[in-house]
């Protein structure tokens, strides 16, 4: 049997965090399943820096396939959740649902995985707090707020959740996942 990962964005998810994790998971002989608020080819965006921008600049990004509505999305059918960053979470943060099935993860003790504005659903659903975390720099004070620690490296692990900043932290985030994996 194939082990099973969930990967949760929607449209605006960051696109480069979900084509690299599907394809780093398939590399590795995982299973990956994208979950979405609804089965459907996701609208996903790129997040860059120019120089003369006080914040990152969003374009559009390559679509993907959800395969899964997370309405159907049941832990027990996972050895691991992993919440993609983007704008994504600003949203996604909301559905009473998948905060039940992180903090179901969380209980189980399986593995919690985040990458950049990712930790927002964790901080909705109260995982944050007493925690070691980092995310986007920008998301930090959300962290704070929660009761978490914001650490300023690439990829954190506490217990069995690991974060990371952002896409260019993918070196450090996943071989983070694949050494506890």
């Amino acid at each position: 049997m194939r082990h099973k990962i969930l990967i949760v964005t929607g449209d605006a998810g960051e696109s480069y965090e979900t084509l690299y994790a599907v394809h780093r998971f398939q590399e590795a002989g995982w299973t990956p399943v994208v979950a979405a608020p609804s089965k459907k080819r996701l609208h996903l965006v790129m997040h860059d820096f120019e120089p003369g921008w006080d914040t990152y600049v969003e374009r559009q990004g390559y679509g993907w396939e959800a395969d899964i509505s997370l309405s159907v999305a049941r832990s027990g059918d996972y050895e691991a959740i992993l919440l993609i960053g983007g704008r994504a979470p600003e949203y996604l943060r909301n559905n009473s649902e998948l905060l039940d099935m992180v903090r179901k993860f969380d209980a189980e003790n399986k593995w919690i995985f985040a990458i950049c504005h990712g930790i927002q659903i964790l901080v909705a659903a109260g995982l944050a707090h007493g925690r070691r975390v980092t995310c986007y720099e920008h998301v930090k004070y959300e962290v704070q707020q929660a009761g978490g620690t914001w650490v300023a490296e690439q990829a954190v692990q506490d217990g069995h959740m690991i974060t990371a900043q952002t896409w260019q932290s993918h070196p450090e985030f996943y071989k983070a996942i694949f050494s506890v994996l």
